[in-house]
């Protein structure tokens, strides 16, 4: 249930992103099918952000602590342009135009993801 929760949350902020940022679309003229490739994008995002960043955050660990932390958002931009490599290779029709698209979209989804999860309950007492 949580993680069902949890894909919906992205999916939505997904769905802001693409919104907001110019460059992120879904291409399906159906708003059944847009929902659905929402969902199956999140999927893949969440499965990417637990997979894949771990390895890059231990790999890459020297560059955060340079950076103070300023590497996560360029880590983060190139996970969103991994996800989007995906899902078109899934032939879900979602695409992000380049780096600064996946940039501010990162952020987006990223903030929009923190907000959504602050109103729901995280199952501790």
């Amino acid at each position: 249930m949580r993680f069902l929760l949890r894909t919906v949350i992205c999916a939505v902020a997904l769905w802001v992103a693409t919104a907001l940022v110019h460059g992120i679309e879904v291409t399906t003229a159906n708003s059944t099918k847009q929902g659905f490739t929402l969902l199956g994008v999140a999927v893949i995002f969440g499965l990417v952000n637990a997979f894949v960043k771990p390895v890059i955050q231990v790999l890459g660990c020297a560059f955060y602590v340079l950076t103070l932390g300023l590497f996560a958002l360029v880590v983060n931009a190139l996970l969103f342009m991994l996800t989007s490599w995906l899902a078109k290779q899934l032939s879900l029709p979602f695409h992000v135009d380049g780096f600064w698209s996946a940039f501010w979209g990162a952020i987006i989804v990223g903030i929009v993801s923190w907000l959504l999860n602050l109103f729901v309950a995280n199952g501790r007492d």
